[in-house]
């Protein structure tokens, strides 16, 4: 709606307002058109503004000049706009200058330009002297018009213009407490700082609104602020359209999409991006070809719902016909690389980046640890730190990851310290991150101090302590930690489970894994998943209730994986069920045939049973299906380096030092009373080269090495690939009690604590009649709420005898 009051408009004007709006507005001889023309082309350029227009004669060249000052809504601080010649060109201090031909006259023209809801304007003009003369002469240029030439604004602006504009500052003030109370999640002050607004902008509206519909339960409340809206624009539907998709999903929020009055490229990408979390990518294929507009944004989600999907191929396509490829493009398919393995060309896009950001450092760090390069993830986190990109908790989350899979401790350390020096060392994830990395390395007790001192602990934190102490053996610890998280009110989840029936596992407790097992729905409303019956399957197998294991397995309701058979096959090695372990392998190949593992056991039990005509067919069938078994190795860390044996290993510049410690170990340990098992040996050889192929396993190198090298009162950390024998699981045990040293073995089941000639397993893994003894002591540190929590010292007088000996 338009108001002209006393509107004189000279030709000299006229002309010009008419160069300045160019194509927007036909030229006619209408004078009011072309002004509100020319306001309408402000309008669209710079949105939802509010202003005053102020025009003065040049004394010194006669030139006319208005300005016009734009307070924009949705900035902290005025902003200007500059125009010459219609042309908007940003400047420090922006000021729309428009350039009129004029005599030395001095007339003042002042307009005020009220856009309170989206294009409803009401408009003032009033014009104060009669049209001057057209003048021939030269444009006064912006650059050269001098500061003295511009009116000064308060002696042009009335009282009442005054005071509009502190109204105008209030509101601007009120939308900025509203940003501000919202980023901190504080809706309550947000909405009451709203509430006592008296005057409010589209930009006021949108805020609230959007408080509204990040919150799924307030829908209702979101839909009613929204029909409250005098005049809504894209950003208005653009919000309510993430709240329909937030609240009800994709199928819903198409048919508001469909009605939705107004669109943009941004509610296309909304519904694209629902598409693509959901992982419709057809549907969201077929919206991509039907927008009649894209931008990066809209490449990018395309290419990252196919990578998400498993579809490389595809987005690959996409990513070549990109126009503009974004950093956001760029990472997706680094991430789908290094998602397939295909790391080489990952490194490649990595390196051909014409700009790089914290989260593709952050996907390249994260695939190399996720495909067993974590040797180069560190690195690559070290070069990112030499160009001074600080990391985020995502960064230090994989960063950890692969100290723990290099089972690198001391820098696992460095990085704690890291922490400590920075902002993150309060935050859950960081915190978490690092309680998994000391108890991966072997070092529970830090893990442990680590949990206490953590401000906040989340579902994840607890369940990265209880898996902890289920892996070291310490089953009832992990269960008693379990209850007690029940007990402060966090609910657990699938993975919580999975550790429980792990302690439970790991300590032979069945009939509590069997009553967690059963409780899961019942109790706990959690889906029991593929793992829990993994769990189940090797609880079963490890008590020796393999009929009853093998009843599981008939009736699970998934398929079940090579894992399952896997578990049920290393039973029947220890159980020495021959006709069960037949059935689990040839299982286990019928899904797998290239899986070492199935190989590798049925011919440990062959072996075990002197079977060799088996162990001979078993390893022809390796070699006719190209099977090749996965060497041992193990590798200790002694001053931040890292020393790796291998079987009967000829390498180590030590060996000479480590053969003369075991010889003497070995010594005492027979007069302690070890004996070699022999059935640790897959060799069709006599019994002394069997004693010696033992005496060589990398297990027994990694430990003598420690003894040698490392500090009485530093606990000796052995790692290895694969699982420890059974008869390097007794001499540990003999040589902590010989040397009174604790040493800690990890292998790819569990870990073992051996100190006083005892293992935290109790030789649950190791004793055929399913029977457990807990002999292995741990204490809770003090002033916990665990404290005094410990297992019962079972074998007193062995360890005794043993030391005496």
């Amino acid at each position: 709606m338009y108001r002209i009051v006393n509107c004189t408009v000279p030709a000299a004007l006229e002309s010009k307002l008419g160069e300045v709006v160019e194509s927007s507005v036909n030229h006619t001889s209408r004078k009011s058109e072309v002004i509100m023309g020319f306001l309408l082309f402000l309008g669209g350029s710079v949105p939802c503004c509010r202003g005053f227009l102020l025009g003065s004669g040049c004394a010194s060249c006669g030139k006319f000049a208005l300005w016009l000052s734009l307070q924009r809504r949705d900035l902290l601080r005025p902003r200007y706009v500059a125009c010459v010649g219609g042309r908007l060109t940003p400047l420090s201090l922006l000021a729309l200058r428009c350039l009129l031909h004029g005599p030395g006259c001095s007339p003042t023209l002042k307009f005020r330009l009220h856009q309170a809801w989206g294009f409803n304007v009401a408009l003032v003009i009033s014009w104060s002297s009669e049209d001057p003369p057209a003048d021939s002469s030269g444009e006064c240029n912006s650059t050269s018009f001098s500061d003295a030439h511009v009116p000064r604004i308060p002696q042009l602006v009335s009282s009442s213009d005054v005071s509009d504009q502190r109204k105008l500052n209030g509101v601007v003030e009120s939308n900025k407490a509203i940003s501000r109370c919202l980023r901190a999640n504080d809706f309550d002050s947000a909405l009451r700082v709203f509430n006592g607004m008296r005057v409010k902008t589209l930009v006021t509206w949108n805020s609230i609104l959007a408080g509204y519909a990040k919150r799924p339960e307030k829908f209702q409340e979101a839909r009613r602020m929204f029909d409250k809206i005098p005049e809504r624009d894209a950003v208005s539907y653009n919000i309510m359209l993430a709240c329909y998709l937030r609240t009800f999903g994709v199928n819903t929020t198409r048919a508001y999409f469909d009605k939705m009055p107004v669109k943009d490229v941004a509610s296309w990408n909304t519904l694209i991006s629902g598409y693509v979390r959901k992982g419709e990518m057809g549907l969201a294929c077929e919206l991509f070809s039907a927008m009649p507009e894209k931008n990066s944004v809209s490449w990018s989600a395309m290419i990252s719902g196919y990578v998400e999907c498993g579809d490389l191929e595809s987005a690959v396509s996409f990513f070549e016909a990109a126009p503009i490829k974004s950093v956001v493009a760029w990472t997706a398919m680094i991430n789908g690389y290094m998602k397939f393995g295909k790391v080489e060309v990952a490194e490649k896009l990595f390196r051909e980046m014409p700009g790089r950001n914290l989260v593709t450092w952050n996907a390249v760090i994260a695939g190399y640890v996720e495909n067993s390069r974590a040797e180069e993830g560190l690195k690559l986190f070290k070069n990112m730190m030499g160009y001074g990109i600080r990391p985020n908790p995502s960064t230090l989350s994989s960063v950890l990851l692969g100290c723990s899979n290099l089972s690198a401790l001391q820098l696992g350390k460095q990085v704690h310290q890291f922490t400590i020096k920075s902002s993150l060392s309060s935050d859950t994830t960081v915190g978490t991150s690092l309680i998994s990395m000391y108890w991966k390395c072997g070092d529970l007790r830090d893990a442990w101090k680590l949990f206490l001192e953590m401000p906040h602990r989340d579902i994840v934190s607890w369940n990265a302590m209880i898996s902890g102490y289920a892996q070291h053996g310490l089953g009832q610890v992990a269960l008693t930690l379990f209850e007690e998280m029940r007990n402060e009110g966090i609910k657990p989840d699938w993975i919580t489970f999975v550790a429980v029936l792990v302690a439970c596992n790991h300590s032979g407790l069945v009939d509590q894994g069997v009553r967690y097992f059963d409780s899961m729905m019942k109790d706990y409303r959690v889906e029991v998943k593929l793992d829990h019956y993994s769990c189940m399957v090797d609880l079963l197998c490890r008590a020796g209730k393999l009929d009853e294991a093998v009843d599981l397995i008939k009736r699970l309701p998934f398929r079940p994986h090579s894992a399952i058979f896997g578990t049920l096959l290393g039973a029947c090695r220890i159980h020495k069920n021959l006709e069960l372990a037949e059935f689990a392998a040839k299982s286990l190949l019928n899904l797998d045939p290239t899986n070492v593992t199935g190989y590798v056991q049925l011919a440990n039990i062959y072996a075990a049973m002197n079977r060799w005509d088996g162990v001979t067919k078993v390893r022809k069938l390796m070699k006719q299906n190209k099977v090749v078994k996965t060497p041992g190795y193990s590798w200790i860390e002694v001053k931040s380096v890292v020393h790796e044996f291998r079987s009967g290993d000829q390498i180590h510049r030590e060996l000479p030092l480590i053969h003369s410690k075991l010889d003497a170990l070995v010594k005492k340990m027979r007069l302690a009373g070890y004996v070699p098992d022999l059935e640790c040996t897959l060799h069709d050889v006599e019994e002394e080269q069997k004693e010696q192929l033992l005496l060589g396993h990398s297990e027994k190198l990694a430990i003598a090495f420690g003894l040698v090298k490392l500090p009485l009162a530093i606990p000796i950390r052995v790692f290895k690939n694969l699982r420890i024998c059974g008869d390097c699981h007794s001499a540990a045990k003999y040589i902590s009690a010989i040397e009174g040293r604790e040493i800690i073995v990890r292998d790819t089941s569990r870990f073992h604590h051996f100190k006083d000639g005892n293992c935290s397993c109790g030789d649950y893994c190791w004793n055929l009649s399913g029977e457990i003894t807990l002999v292995c002591t741990y204490k809770m540190p003090q002033g916990t709420k665990g404290e005094g929590l410990h297992m019962e010292d079972a074998a007193r007088s062995r360890r005794q005898s043993i030391q005496s000996s």
